[in-house]
């Protein structure tokens, strides 16, 4: 295993301790649905291993393809994966986008039928370090690499805020729309109540006349 090969595993195995996980049934495809502002940048962790930990240590064949979706369905990013990796994309909408991944096993299917477990976590709006910066930290790179990260933090707070604005109007509105709706009804309800009153009532007077009982 390369030393970058073998450093990325230690980072994505860092990064998803505190990450959530879920089992996956090979072939299988399981999607999580995520609320990104718009013009966000999407970084993605995973790991997958199998779920009897028995046989973590053998498993070349696991693989992940990685399909993200917009919210107009648009597929943003599709790819596959080893068993571990990152992924980056850059959303174009605001709304509800669907993270899917799914077991691409290279054994045959009359092997299949195994559980595995995905690791996976998601962060937005986090700006890359430069590790050429990290190392000179008395340096004007290393400051103008972390105003960038600030910048970007600031950027990503602002569009959180934006985002949250306009879900926090199309609620009013449907809100409203709701509310005039059931005014609606209920005036509906109270005429239809009076005419039907006003006619059972007729109808009793035209009886009793036709009786001679009044």
């Amino acid at each position: 295993m390369s030393i970058k090969r073998a450093g990325m595993l230690v980072l994505c195995s860092l990064i998803l301790n505190q990450a959530m996980y879920f089992d996956l049934g090979e072939q299988e495809e399981r999607c999580i649905i995520e609320e990104i502002p718009e013009d966000t940048l999407v970084t993605g962790y995973f790991l997958l291993e199998y779920w009897d930990e028995k046989k973590q240590d053998n498993s070349p064949h696991l693989g992940l393809t990685v399909t993200v979706r917009g919210p107009d369905h648009e597929v943003l990013l599709m790819k596959r994966y080893g068993k571990h990796g990152k992924f980056t994309f850059t959303s174009h909408a605001s709304g509800s986008h669907f993270l899917c991944v799914q077991s691409n096993s290279t054994r045959f299917s009359v092997f299949a039928g195994e559980r595995l477990r995905v690791h996976f976590d998601v962060q937005m709006g986090q700006h890359t370090t430069d590790p050429t910066a990290i190392k000179a930290k008395d340096t004007v790179k290393f400051m103008e690499n972390s105003l960038e990260h600030l910048t970007d933090q600031i950027r990503y707070i602002s569009r959180q805020q934006d985002f949250q604005r306009e879900r926090e109007e199309r609620f009013r509105q449907m809100s409203e729309e709701t509310n005039g709706n059931v005014l609606f009804w209920a005036l509906i309800q109270t005429c239809i109540l009076l005419t039907v009153g006003f006619w059972q009532m007729k109808k009793m007077k035209d009886f009793l006349i036709e009786k001679k009982l009044v």
